[in-house]
């Protein structure tokens, strides 16, 4: 199953000039718990601004992107949607990680979404898609605080 994890501002906003716009200590903890020993899917843009642009410990790295000489150790690297959709692992959750193009690509095939929505809206330079009518709440968390942000966990099922 392929699922989808980010955090979300009000207005879509996901990133500004290569960085993600929210560090919330528990988002970072519930996306580690979601993602260990799983597949997380990402664009080459995400890769790059991971700690050091090292793939994630204790996951199996996918990289899509365009760029046909693009390598990066620890990172299977691949240059279309069906090549990529290919290696999904059959019986096991797979995580789209990012950034805006690969879950614009990818989210037609997922399940569910894993969101973190944040009630702040500041500039943002890379947006979530729109969600179609076929997408529905089915749970989500009491708001809470973070560092004087506003955030609740969302889960999103078609």
């Amino acid at each position: 199953m392929l699922n989808l994890i980010a955090a979300v501002a009000r207005d879509g906003g996901l990133g500004w000039q290569g960085d993600l716009l929210f560090s919330i200590t528990e988002d970072l903890r519930r996306f580690k718990a979601l993602t260990m020993g799983k597949t997380v899917v990402m664009g080459r843009g995400t890769l790059d601004s991971l700690p050091g642009g090292r793939p994630l410990r204790g996951r199996r790295n996918l990289v899509l992107t365009h760029d046909k000489a693009f390598h990066r150790e620890g990172a299977e690297t691949f240059h279309s949607l069906e090549s990529l959709l290919a290696a999904l692992p059959a019986k096991d959750e797979a995580w789209v990680i990012g950034g805006a193009a690969v879950y614009e690509a990818l989210l037609p095939y997922c399940g569910a979404l894993y969101l973190t929505e944040v009630d702040a809206a500041p500039p943002a330079d890379r947006f979530f898609p729109t969600l179609g009518g076929d997408w529905r709440l089915t749970e989500a968390t009491a708001w809470q605080v973070s560092a004087g942000l506003p955030y609740r966990f969302c889960r999103y099922e078609r």
